[in-house]
């Protein structure tokens, strides 16, 4: 049992290190957890800036749901950073369900939000608590700028491009392949989902503040899909995304490429050593700490409607930071008050997007969203 608020699973790892940081800046106690209390004490000693001033412990957990509910036992909240979310995943959410604890994560993986939705939405919901998968830059952010693009009247269809500087991480790196070998991406089309062409490859975007079109792939179709589904003002909903780096985007299509086609008749075992294999060979060491005058962020949504058009554009830095401070700042939330919605619920339906963008801004992690709204 642990005799913090808050577990971080996975702080050893790059986004992990950063919720802890943000955790201390909201003055949080917690318990650093994951499966190597050396690297976790190494993690938070040499990597935490700060972390002298923290209220924390660590602890070394096995992975599975009898050992992680009794650690997380008497805390009110479970921040997960250990992926892929589809195969590590389940374990945590049933842990946390059982300890009667919130649940989030910093999944983008579309099957994993859909499984989330179907396996486990309605229990977390009888039990007045949050299951909020994919709180992280990459898909929050973006929210916030659809939700105000949908705060003009008249607008039924969402075109989402998340966009950043830098390169994925060791975790981001082995995600993105697992994703791809486990079947579709979808985009949301007169509420249903429809997969995008497998074989459609870069898409080139006009992203907002260059000249140069940035490539695009579809990113395991994202969270916002799922998001939006069940939103009664949005019919249609498409997310592609990427880096500006365009030797490593044109590059990821090659590896996903002939890492499936060399894993194809693997068993699922053997193919998912095979692909932690290959993401090793493309990144295996952590990025270095994030530079805000390099490591840009981009989000941009057209909204439109048969009689409603708006463009919502959000220029930001530090995206791993930014997902530490939103993680963090989700439990912040949570230990002082109810979220505005139980179950399957997004970071901006939990806590609302104007409050998000407001902390976001608060750190300097983003500009003032730019709205062009054509009546």
């Amino acid at each position: 049992m642990s005799s913090k608020h808050v577990i971080v699973y996975g702080a050893s790892g790059y986004t992990g290190r950063l919720i802890c940081e943000f955790l201390r800046h909201y003055n949080i106690s917690f318990t650093a957890a994951g499966r190597d209390e050396d690297r976790l004490q190494e993690s938070m000693t040499s990597h935490v800036p700060g972390i002298e001033t923290a209220d924390y412990e660590v602890v070394a957990v096995e992975h599975s749901v009898d050992a992680l509910t009794d650690l997380f036992r008497g805390s009110s909240v479970v921040l997960n950073t250990v992926g892929p979310f589809i195969k590590h995943g389940d374990a945590v959410v049933q842990a946390a369900l059982a300890a009667g604890a919130h649940y989030t994560d910093t999944t983008g993986e579309q099957d994993w939000l859909i499984h989330c939705e179907e396996q486990f939405s309605s229990d977390f919901a009888a039990a007045g608590l949050l299951l909020a998968p994919g709180i992280a830059q990459m898909y929050t952010t973006g929210e916030i700028a659809a939700q105000i693009a949908l705060e003009t009247p008249g607008v039924d269809t969402l075109d989402i491009a998340v966009f950043w500087g830098g390169s994925p991480t060791i975790a981001s790196t082995r995600t993105i392949l697992v994703n791809a070998a486990g079947g579709a991406a979808y985009y949301l089309e007169q509420n249903q989902y429809v997969p995008f062409d497998p074989g459609q490859g870069l898409v080139p975007l006009v992203v907002p503040g260059q000249h140069e079109l940035a490539q695009s792939l579809p990113w395991g179709g994202t969270s916002h899909p799922v998001w939006f589904k069940n939103d009664p003002r949005v019919a249609n909903c498409k997310a592609q995304g990427g880096v500006f780096n365009a030797a490593l985007m044109n590059g990821v299509p090659v590896i996903v490429a002939d890492a499936l086609e060399a894993t194809k008749d693997m068993s699922p075992e053997d193919r998912d050593a095979a692909l932690d294999a290959v993401a090793a060979q493309v990144m295996n060491t952590m990025p270095p700490r994030e530079n805000a005058r390099i490591n840009k962020s981009l989000d941009s949504v057209h909204a439109s409607g048969p009689l409603g058009r708006a463009h919502v554009v959000i220029h930001g830095n530090n995206n791993y930071q930014q997902t530490g401070l939103l993680q963090a700042y989700a439990a912040y939330s949570l230990l002082q008050q109810a979220p505005r919605r139980v179950g399957l619920a997004s970071a901006c339906q939990a806590f609302g997007h104007r409050e998000l963008e407001g902390v976001l801004r608060s750190f300097g992690f983003i500009a003032p969203p730019i709205v062009t709204v054509h009546a």
